[in-house]
């Protein structure tokens, strides 16, 4: 368990992920900010490489159109 707000323990580290999967928008959504913006590493608590995994997977399903690139439209 972390003891304070910069020892977060990584969420997938904590479940046993080991593939980090482009089609679960779900999971998606909660690691990208109100604009489409994948949110850093500070924030989430996330290790090196499974945000570099997030990444890879959010532009993945950009490319697919799983995600939109810019969400904030008037």
């Amino acid at each position: 368990m972390a003891k304070n707000k910069y020892n977060k323990q990584c969420p997938f580290t904590a479940n046993g992920v080991k593939y980090i999967d482009f089609k679960d928008i779900n999971l998606l959504r909660k690691y990208t900010s109100q604009y489409s913006k994948i949110v850093p590493r500070y924030y989430t608590g996330v290790n090196l490489k499974y945000q570099k995994a997030l990444a890879v997977a959010i532009k993945r399903a950009r490319f697919m159109g799983l995600l939109s690139f810019v969400r904030g439209q008037r």
